[in-house]
């Protein structure tokens, strides 16, 4: 059986496990030091063994649990809540104010957590029911949630961009840089689709009475204000050291964990239940990161020992003729297609051994591939009908939002971020700026 035809054998057998239901870091593991020991005899299995070492010493892997600690500190302990009070006070006089102070809260949610999950969760237990209390337009604030919540693997400190970088062999702190503009650009996007569609269409997104407004304080808003900027502080806190050079990657999330848990313990609110519910949720997502990147790692290991990427790019440069810009393209398709029964980690383990080196010998840089990708599977998590996103949303709304309006309230914040993704394709920069200014490359 020649090479290709192993590679092709190894990536269907993969796949067929993922159908059965089985964890993503155990199928793809499995099939990879299966693969290694047919292929290799007892020798093979030294690269799954490899693998793993390969990850115990890779030191900015300390990074992964701080950042995951951080989040669940400032979520679990409320301080999320404050931020929401904030944009509540501020942006209720404004139509459609309230979902524009969400999508701000969703940004922020972003910087302290690195995962969409938790910016959905709150997203839906803390804004959601106050939204539709106030009368917003049941269909726009679900997708203003939705694809708010998105934000959270791209904006840093995110932990998708930290599990691309182990894979790709890329700088963290680089890819997290290239990730801010874009962020910023497609919550701005947000912003702007609501803000003109709330003047076009009033009803959508009514304003804070004005007997409601006369009751707060300016030294409440003040005192509000102060509140929700605590996470900014933190986040200041965390990356100013950072991005100057006066410390490493790991130093740097130590203190965001650090300043995370001082924030809490000073407002009173760090209990021993707070505490106990991040310690143990964190191990959990760590270790589950862990295992995914090493099982990546062994089969992508064997899978580059067979030669598989470079017969990938014969077969579409030399045999069908295509361009590197439309390999790139059907690449982007294929992640929206994986999109509607897989998650975004799963996405990059299983097609990282594929895409990766590909993208590189097609001439791409990495780094902007990294933000492509995010961005993608961020349009794939909420892309019908099996988004993860759209499930997700379904479990946590109330019940007078059916499936039906999840579904439609996603479409135009998909194709804001469709044209946002192709501005960054035509556009490098947008991405690769901001690395460049800070690193000087």
């Amino acid at each position: 059986m020649s090479h290709d035809m192993i590679a092709l054998v190894m990536f269907a057998s993969m796949m067929l496990m993922l159908m059965t239901g089985q964890r993503v870091f155990a199928a793809i593991g499995f099939v990879g030091a299966i693969a290694g020991v047919m292929l290799w005899g007892t020798g093979g299995v030294a690269i799954p063994f490899s693998a793993a070492m390969k990850l115990m010493k890779w030191y900015p892997l300390l990074t992964l649990p701080m950042f995951i600690f951080m989040g669940y500190i400032l979520s679990e302990s409320r301080i999320a809540d404050d931020l929401y009070r904030m944009f509540h006070v501020w942006m209720g006089p404004v139509r459609g104010g309230l979902a524009i102070g969400t999508i701000g809260l969703m940004v922020l949610i972003s910087a302290m957590n690195g995962l969409s999950v938790a910016g959905m969760a709150i997203g839906a237990t803390i804004a959601l029911p106050e939204l539709l209390r106030r009368g917003y337009d049941k269909t726009m604030v679900t997708g203003v949630i939705q694809a708010g919540s998105s934000l959270g693997i791209l904006v840093p400190p995110s932990v998708v961009l930290v599990l691309y970088a182990m894979i790709a062999r890329q700088p963290v702190g680089q890819l997290w840089l290239a990730g801010v503009l874009p962020g910023l650009m497609m919550a701005a996007m947000f912003i702007l689709y609501v803000a003109i569609r709330c003047r076009l269409q009033p009803h959508l997104g009514p304003v804070l009475p004005e007997s409601e407004r006369e009751q707060i304080s300016r030294a409440e808003k003040f005192r509000l204000l102060g509140a929700g900027l605590l996470p900014l502080g933190i986040f200041a806190a965390m990356m100013v050291p950072f991005v100057n050079g006066w410390t490493s990657l790991v130093e740097s999330s130590a203190i965001g964990a650090l300043t995370a848990f001082a924030a809490a313990v000073l407002k009173g609110r760090m209990t021993r239940e707070v505490f106990e519910n991040s310690v143990r949720k964190t191990l959990g997502v760590s270790c589950m990161f862990m295992w995914i990147i090493m099982a990546a790692l062994a089969f992508g290991a064997i899978f580059d020992g067979l030669g598989a990427v470079r017969a990938i790019e014969g077969l579409f440069t030399q045999q069908m003729g295509l361009s590197p810009w439309t390999i790139l393209i059907l690449m982007q398709l294929s992640f929206i297609l994986m999109g509607t029964f897989l998650d975004d980690t799963a996405m990059l383990v299983i097609v990282a051994p594929l895409y990766v080196p590909l993208v590189d010998q097609l001439g791409f840089d990495l780094i902007w591939y990294g933000v492509l990708y995010t961005i993608t599977t961020q349009i794939a998590y909420m892309t019908p009908p099996f988004g993860y996103n759209l499930f997700l949303m379904r479990a946590m709304a109330p019940p007078e939002i059916g499936l039906r309006d999840i579904y439609r309230s996603i479409l135009p914040f998909v194709l804001v971020m469709a044209g946002a993704l192709a501005l960054i394709m035509a556009f490098p920069d947008i991405a690769l700026w901001l690395p460049g200014v800070v690193y000087g490359n």
